[in-house]
């Protein structure tokens, strides 16, 4: 395909065109100020591209980080990490990690915060600091998957619901009586959320496989050995090269991201050289 083959002509009131750069998802916006204030029909038409690839992204935004809050705030309320510390804009987390400041687990294949009952809707991911080699973030269509299991497969699939925890932070909580005091109030907090396997998606419809490695801990209608065997299995199928898209970050970009269709993982290729981003994400509603 031509690049010019590639670029689709603004549709309808679309006051942007878009690029599609990837065969299941991923797609840049061009010609859009995200500087500028969002009328509805702008909105209307960013979101519904979003939907459309799953993952967009505009280069060279070079937005201020009240300015990052203000236009996700366009998608919807926003989350305050409960693992992440709060600062001027709470609803900000701050990845900025080197060597003093190893990644913890943003380097596994997850869809975001599926140890909520209202996980992650969208992710919104903007740069300041690059590495001058590595550090890309890779996207997973997990809807591809879905259609791509045998029907056999989707069929039992189907109806499955698992198990999720924050299992990965749980690292940050030291064996003292306080830390384990702290641990139990964000238990009960979070308590673990039961989701279905097979997803469909609010807006548009779609069913995707929704278990990732990061969050999922078991299948509940499955015994034990039985469940471990199934995640395992349906684990891998992230690692498919013709189901991800790979995005190679420069300085002031930011990308934004469906999770209900969705997973990621940021190579931590780069260490011990500084890599920062700042992220804001949007309130989901429960699976179904």
């Amino acid at each position: 395909m031509s690049t010019q083959a590639a670029i689709s002509p603004a549709a309808g009131s679309r006051p942007f065109t878009v690029k599609r750069v990837g065969s299941h998802l991923g797609a840049e916006v061009i010609g859009l100020d995200l500087k500028k204030p969002l009328d509805a029909a702008t909105f209307n038409a960013l979101e519904a591209t979003l939907v459309e690839h799953k993952v967009i992204f505009v280069r060279g935004a070079n937005l201020t980080t009240k300015e990052h809050v203000d236009l996700s705030r366009n998608f919807g309320d926003l989350e305050v990490h409960p693992f992440r510390p709060e600062g001027e804009f709470p609803e900000i987390m701050v990845l900025d990690n080197h060597k003093d400041n190893p990644v913890l687990s943003t380097d596994v294949w997850h869809s975001d915060t599926t140890f909520r009952i209202k996980p992650t809707k969208y992710t919104i991911l903007r740069s300041q600091i690059i590495p001058d080699v590595g550090g890309d973030t890779l996207w997973c269509d997990m809807e591809t998957v879905y259609e791509c299991l045998s029907a056999p497969m989707r069929k039992f699939l189907d109806g499955l619901t698992a198990v999720h925890d924050f299992q990965n932070f749980r690292k940050l909580f030291k064996k003292t009586p306080e830390d384990q005091e702290r641990l139990r109030k964000m238990e009960e907090l979070y308590p673990n959320p039961i989701h279905p396997v097979i997803r469909t998606h609010p807006i548009s419809g779609r069913k995707c496989l929704y278990v990732n490695p990061q969050f999922t801990i078991r299948i509940v209608e499955l015994d034990e050995d039985e469940s471990r065997v199934l995640l395992d299995y349906l684990f891998q199928q992230v690692h498919v090269p013709e189901y991800q898209f790979r995005f190679h970050w420069g300085v002031g970009d930011i990308i934004f991201w469906d999770n209900s269709s969705t997973q990621h993982y940021a190579a931590n290729d780069y260490y011990p050289n500084r890599r920062r981003m700042e992220r804001t994400a949007v309130i989901g509603d429960k699976p179904f």
